[in-house]
């Protein structure tokens, strides 16, 4: 059960961030309102909010989940693959400070995205990306059998039109796995119940469970229903603005 989440409000500059998609510009009022609605539903899903103030020397900082990695026994620190994302850490470490006594923090030449890492109970997958080498994977990978969890590596350079493993994959409750097309075949998921999710639906992949409730991207109604059917409930929030700039449902908070 989760019962707090950081989330940071988009800059004005944030259609200055970085991203691999050509959808357009994204419209900033717009992107407020969607951020907001966000933020209302987790607060509906029962998470006490603790919320930054926007920070307009990193475009891309809204997307707080890039910078840390959560667990119940620490928290560690990430190493953004973007270099002008590398300085969004330091006050997130400071707004985690207060609620974990063992922080770790990784360290160059290793980088890593918190958007590669997907927990399912106590086993951690990492995905080796554009943004996560295998040296940040293997400090990381480290860090979690420490504290206790088992983790594998999953190689998502080959996989078209995803950024991060979460792009393609979510956690669900009762072992189950959100899983695009693309990533459903990997070893790594057999043992799992998969929810699969078709190619022209892929970016609805990336959707966030939220204690009793799911929150998922609008406009991805084949999903929707395959949740609903499996009892879950969900909240569809619309999601095009932040689409625009390769981010998702996940992207935009730390869950703790």
């Amino acid at each position: 059960m989760f019962t707090r989440a950081i989330v940071r409000r988009p800059g004005t500059n944030f259609a200055a961030g970085l991203t691999t998609v050509d959808l357009g510009v994204p419209i900033y009022e717009r992107a407020l309102e969607q951020h907001e609605a966000y933020c209302a539903a987790l607060e509906r899903g029962g998470l006490q909010l603790i919320r930054l103030d926007a920070d307009e020397r990193f475009p891309d900082s809204t997307f707080v989940e890039d910078t840390a990695v959560l667990t119940r026994a620490c928290a560690i620190l990430a190493y953004p693959g973007a270099p002008s994302r590398a300085g969004e850490v330091t006050e997130i470490a400071s707004a985690l400070a207060p609620y974990y006594s063992q922080v770790h923090s990784l360290q160059p030449p290793g980088t890593l995205d918190g958007g590669d890492v997907c927990e399912v109970g106590d086993h951690f997958f990492i995905g080796i990306s554009a943004r996560t080498n295998e040296a940040g994977a293997g400090q990381l990978s480290a860090i979690l059998a420490q504290a206790g969890y088992t983790s594998q590596c999953i190689d998502i350079r080959g996989v078209e039109g995803i950024l991060h493993l979460k792009s393609g994959i979510a956690a669900l409750s009762h072992r189950r796995l959100v899983v695009i097309d693309a990533l459903a075949p990997c070893p790594e998921f057999q043992g799992y119940d998969l929810v699969p999710v078709s190619a022209d639906e892929k970016y609805g992949a990336n959707c966030v469970e939220i204690n009793s409730r799911v929150l998922i991207a609008a406009g991805f109604p084949i999903l929707a229903e395959s949740l609903r059917e499996l009892g879950y409930e969900t909240i569809a929030l619309d999601m095009s603005e932040f689409q625009k700039m390769d981010g998702g449902l996940s992207c935009l908070s730390l869950r703790f």
